[in-house]
């Protein structure tokens, strides 16, 4: 328990009820974290004060037993109970020359020793998650589009890969520490409080190792390449980040492990550009076609359509093909937006240019016809 917890509203940093189901925590924390990481804000601190913020709140709600002795410890100080106990006018500890123990504080407020800062049956001792590690996924647009499932490496801390993560060399005992009956830690009698520290023969464990390792001796984790598979959801977005969960570092003490965070590189498409869900694609066509109007064939992800340009289209006009840009899964699938752009040929047959001499000729008396027109009315 962290006393910091007091003064902290993660339910409101992840921008949900108290009553979020783990999976809207998830969701929330996903959209969140994709928002505000540092690799998508370089050099910007506050979005990285944020992703940290919104990084603890997830680890706390994500956690069903710390979710529980979070939503106790606010309870209690939005009752006032926990502001009444002990502080000015209030009851005070270990009144009439009693000792008090840290950890009986727990009987009243349902385990938050820590809160003091002197930690308790339950503090840094016991158990501890493992961090979270990052890693980086390139994939190609296509893959992007319709989603795989790969694989990366990740170099670093893993659970040895000869005892388990246990530290222990298999088929070896390992015993309940003597002195701290298992707890991982010891009462030190201070004046009127009673303080509890990590034991010192077990260093917090509360167990010890007959025959440690022999190859991780006894740290229960070691340093290697792992390669972890990924799952990768169709029509994923450059910077998005996968999380997977329990695939980061190894925890302290029997602790459970952290998460992977992928973020995922796409790679740009020849043809195509992506914005949101919506596809963008620049299609030439002649200065006839534009002028005598033509039907086109349009590429797609799945395909060809095909597209009636009329008579008289300008250079830059868009033509919307509905349904035929990304599929966001459950979202609605996405348009794709075709602009046609007239290419003036670099070089051009005698013929051609007799030809076009002659319809320059034509353009040129319509136009003045047109300017003495204009001339006329406005006389």
């Amino acid at each position: 328990m962290n006393r910091d917890w007091v003064d902290k509203d993660f339910y409101q940093i992840l921008g949900i009820s108290n009553s979020a189901t783990a999976e809207e925590i998830k969701r929330a924390y996903r959209k969140l974290a994709q928002k505000f990481h540092p690799d998508a804000n370089p050099g910007d601190g506050a979005a990285e004060e944020k992703f940290k913020q919104i990084s603890e709140a997830y680890g706390v709600l994500s956690d069903a037993e710390q979710r529980k002795e979070y939503d106790e410890l606010r309870r209690l100080v939005e009752s006032g109970a926990f502001r009444n106990y002990g502080g000015q006018g209030g009851r005070g500890f270990g009144g009439g020359g009693q000792r008090v123990r840290v950890e009986d504080l727990s009987d009243i407020f349902g385990g938050f020793g820590d809160i003091f800062g002197f930690g308790g049956a339950r503090g840094r001792a016991g158990p501890q998650k493992g961090r979270d590690t990052t890693a980086d996924l390139n994939i190609s647009f296509d893959d992007a589009i319709g989603g795989l499932i790969t694989s990366v490496e990740l170099r670093g801390e893993a659970p040895c890969s000869r005892c388990g993560g246990s530290g222990a060399e298999p088929g070896s005992a390992i015993d309940i520490c003597p002195t701290c009956g298992g707890d991982g830690v010891v009462a030190q009698n201070q004046g009127v409080f009673s303080f509890s520290q990590p034991c010192p023969q077990c260093g917090g464990s509360g167990r010890l190792i007959t025959q440690p390792c022999s190859q991780c001796r006894g740290r229960g984790t070691e340093v290697r390449t792992r390669t972890i598979k990924v799952r990768i959801p169709a029509g994923i977005k450059d910077g998005a980040t996968v999380r997977l969960a329990g695939k980061g570092a190894p925890g302290a003490n029997g602790g459970p492990p952290g998460d992977l965070l992928v973020k995922v590189h796409v790679s740009s498409h020849p043809l195509f550009k992506r914005k949101g869900d919506d596809l963008h694609i620049t299609v030439p066509i002649s200065y006839t076609e534009a002028t005598l109007g033509t039907t086109l064939e349009v590429p797609t992800l799945n395909g060809k359509v095909s597209i009636k340009v009329p008579a008289g289209t300008p250079s830059g006009k868009i033509f919307r093909v509905k349904g035929r840009g990304v599929s966001g899964g459950r979202r609605q699938t996405g348009d794709l937006y075709a602009k046609v752009e007239v290419v003036v040929p670099a070089k051009i047959s005698r013929e051609e240019k007799r030809l076009l001499e002659e319809l320059a000729a034509i353009d040129d008396d319509d136009l003045r016809g047109h300017l003495r027109t204009r001339q006329e009315t406005v006389s």
